[in-house]
């Protein structure tokens, strides 16, 4: 029988023990720290042994096989001793992958994944067909193909989860754009990260449909660089394309083999240039589904946002909380305060991951009043920004935030947390930072 070891024990480690238990394997897993109850709980169901709060060499270095969680990085000691012995390592998606006859519509980006994931799944739901949500997004995809059958899933893919897949196939793949991001992770070499995104399309044949936005620069120069065999389906606000998607004045148009769907801009659930971007890519993937007009249209309509991202929380006294704690970079920022048209006081900060904010200084300058940073080290945003404002202040919870930003906004303004950073200084994750800020706006 063979042995896998699973190191780490949240949603995707836990899956991919579960899934390996299914499938007859000695199965084994390791978590350097705590283990939720819940995922305990999993862990005794299926009778599968575990640890918590240590790696014992002697239980981890005889796999035939080991399975990584995503946000264990490569550096960590042992890993390096796993590559040392020259066991194979691979990701909750690789092993899944092996399990599932499914079609799979798999889509990553540095912003805009979660939205672009859950409208393709509702879009598909609501056509009545019978599709799975999982990946970076909702329940383990390992967990899923071991309790449940689906005809197709819809996976969101991060870069450290595509890190480790060789074998797996996407039948459709989409690339919502590529911007700075988790650069600390990838030895500060933009190549890398542009490098693991790409992976995604790895194993495509020319049956297959690769969706990606061609005003995305660094996408499309890396693009011209490689060899994809799937048909590409660009999108773009800039251009008119023959096969593929654009806005044509009011209305978005989607043009797939000899197909065309139309839709007002205006009629879009989703408001703001990055949610058109978002819409038509989704569109694209349900037109290749063969989803009728109607029922996209109806879909894209009908779709409600994403929590924590720029999800409108209350208005109190005439100013507007808006909880955007899933903008973990620049990019998202970016797009959070471009479309704002009321003054700003912005929640900013968290773990910086090498950012630049060169490219929010204009936008600053223009739509911020005040800046709120919520942070343990925010030397960087007050360097950049210091000098903008009249008002900056830091904070080390939720609560201090939103009760500094009462004091600080006036009628008419917006509150906006949009963090440009990660949240592993003050929260246990970015939604456990949303939820919070919630609950604080929801006591003031």
């Amino acid at each position: 029988m063979s042995r896998i070891v699973v190191l780490g024990g949240g949603e995707s480690g836990v899956g991919s023990a579960v899934l390996a238990k299914v499938k007859g394997f000695d199965v084994f897993l390791s978590d350097a720290g705590c283990i939720s109850e819940d995922y305990v709980a999993t862990l005794n169901k299926w009778n599968i042994p575990f640890e918590q709060g240590m790696h014992s060499e002697e239980m981890i270095l005889n796999a035939d096989e080991v399975i990584k969680s995503p946000g264990i990085p490569d550096t960590a000691c042992m890993v390096r001793k796993i590559a040392e012995k020259g066991i194979g390592i691979i990701s909750e998606i690789e092993f899944a992958g092996r399990y599932d006859t499914a079609k799979k519509i798999c889509i990553t980006g540095s912003n805009g994944k979660t939205t672009t994931t859950s409208l393709i799944y509702h879009l598909l739901k609501q056509a009545g067909m019978n599709v799975g949500l999982g990946g970076n997004i909702g329940k383990s995809y390992a967990y899923q193909v071991a309790t449940e059958t689906h005809d197709i899933y819809v996976l969101e893919l991060s870069s450290f989860q595509l890190d480790n897949v060789y074998d797996f196939k996407a039948d459709i793949a989409i690339i919502t754009n590529i911007t700075p991001d988790h650069l600390d992770r990838y030895g500060h070499d933009m190549e890398n990260y542009v490098k693991a995104k790409f992976r995604i399309t790895r194993n495509m044949s020319k049956e297959d449909c690769f969706i990606f936005c061609s005003d995305d620069d660094i996408t499309v120069n890396h693009l011209n660089k490689i060899v994809v065999k799937a048909q590409k389906l660009p999108f773009t606000q800039k251009t008119e394309v023959v096969q593929g998607a654009f806005v044509k004045e009011d209305r978005m148009i989607v043009r797939y083999k000899e197909e065309e769907c139309d839709m007002y801009l205006q009629e879009l659930a989703l408001g703001g240039r990055h949610n058109v971007y978002n819409s038509m890519a989704a569109a694209l993937a349900a037109k290749v589904m063969d989803i009728d007009n109607d029922a996209i249209r109806e879909g894209l309509a009908t779709f409600q946002a994403v929590e924590h991202r720029l999800e409108k929380v209350l208005s109190i006294k005439d100013v507007l909380y808006i909880n955007d704690s899933k903008a973990t970079n620049v990019d998202a920022s970016w797009y959070a305060l471009e479309c704002q048209t009321r003054p700003v006081i912005w929640i900013v900060g968290g773990t910086d991951k090498g950012n630049d904010y060169s490219s929010l200084i204009p936008l600053v300058k223009e739509k911020v009043k005040g800046i709120i940073c919520l942070g343990l080290d925010n030397k960087k945003i007050h360097d950049a920004f210091g000098d903008l404002v009249s008002q900056m202040h830091d904070v080390t919870s939720a609560q201090e935030a939103v009760k500094l930003a009462d004091s600080l906004a006036s009628s008419g303004d917006v509150v906006l947390l949009s963090p440009c950073c990660a949240s592993f200084d003050l929260f246990k994750n970015y939604e456990d930072r949303g939820r919070q800020f919630k609950e604080a706006v929801r006591n003031l």
